[in-house]
């Protein structure tokens, strides 16, 4: 049975910091590309950032380039956000998603690209 389990949200001032963890298991981790999407009250869930399965390409939507970083540890089997310079606009749950061995920027915002999904994790950002 495959889990993705996110942590590391809370409350953050804004201008702050915070690093999401995403521990998979189930699956054959280093397979997987890993994607993070979120979701705020009353939106629709919107990509955040991505890594290919093999590590070597990261994206990011525009609204977060240049703040956040994504990561992964395939040894830990796990996929990590670090989040920089957080705005009140960030608030959302965000969740981590895994797909298998996608590749393209394009596809890999795409959330129906995505088998997997965690709960999710609750990022607040006060202004």
């Amino acid at each position: 049975q495959v889990q993705l389990v996110e942590s590391g949200g809370g409350l953050v001032q804004a201008g702050g910091s915070l690093r999401l963890s995403c521990a998979a298991s189930g699956l054959t981790f280093s397979m997987y590309s890993m994607g993070w999407f979120r979701q705020a009250p009353g939106k629709e869930r919107e990509f955040v950032a991505a890594i290919s399965w093999s590590g070597g390409s990261t994206y990011y939507a525009d609204s977060v380039k240049g703040r956040f970083t994504v990561s992964r540890d395939n040894a830990k089997n796990t996929v990590y956000l670090q989040m920089m310079s957080l705005k009140p606009e960030d608030t959302a749950v965000y969740y981590c998603a895994a797909s298998y061995r996608t590749t393209t920027p394009q596809a890999m915002a795409v959330s129906g690209k995505y088998a997997y999904w965690g709960q999710g994790t609750q990022v607040t950002v006060s202004s």
